[in-house]
């Protein structure tokens, strides 16, 4: 399966590890986790510009469009996260959100739209065993 892996990354790393160890659960089952750079801890946020901003919204739309899935962890708020969603609902890609309630409140319209999974977690090991189910 091709997985989208959405987590935020210029709107903050603080659960970067955390993206890292949910990618590589999902990489160890045998998915293609096509944004596996997201948990890495070594991204460069200073590479930003109109040319090499264009760059990745041209690749991450594509990798969108490929995927079957997204799985976003959507603790740590995002822009980018929030029109990736978006994305994938309007060309119907199945999405899942997981987050921490106790750690943040989901956006409305985020939990306001049907359309979306939304999987509320306190321990880390749940996330595990929901994807293990959705996957």
């Amino acid at each position: 399966m091709k997985i989208y892996f959405a987590g935020s990354i210029r709107g903050g790393r603080v659960d970067a590890e955390l993206y890292r160890r949910i990618i590589s659960h999902m990489q160890q089952r045998g998915h293609n986790v096509l944004t596996e750079h997201v948990g890495s801890g070594n991204l460069c946020l200073s590479e930003q510009g109109r040319d090499r901003d264009a760059a990745i919204y041209e690749q991450d739309t594509a990798w969108l469009r490929e995927s079957d899935v997204v799985i976003a962890e959507c603790t740590c708020p995002s822009l980018g996260v929030g029109y990736e969603l978006a994305y994938a609902e309007r060309f119907e890609i199945p999405v899942h959100i997981f987050y921490n309630p106790s750690k943040c409140a989901l956006s409305a319209m985020l939990t306001g739209d049907s359309y979306f999974h939304i999987h509320p977690y306190d321990k880390e090991d749940e996330i595990f065993a929901m994807l293990d189910n959705i996957l």
